[in-house]
């Protein structure tokens, strides 16, 4: 599994407008059926690593991402 986590850095100007650009087209993306997704935090398999960082890439500008493998989470309650 890889876990991303992401953070949009924008002006508020733009914030609101990128914002709701970011998560419409998350959402038609093939990274909306993945089994956990947060604000921030979005788990994807390790054959769809390739699809989440075009993803990604094309929001280079505006946000700040970071990635890491890992074999396990679990969910504290």
């Amino acid at each position: 599994m890889i876990i991303y986590f992401y953070d949009l850095k924008t002006t508020m100007k733009d914030y609101n407008r990128i914002k709701r650009r970011f998560y419409y087209e998350l959402k038609k993306s093939k990274l909306s059926s993945c089994p956990w997704k947060t604000k921030s935090v979005i788990i994807v398999q390790d054959e769809d690593e390739k699809a989440a960082d075009r993803f990604f890439m094309r929001y280079r500008k505006v946000i700040e991402v970071y990635k890491a493998k890992t074999d396990a989470v679990q969910e504290i309650i």
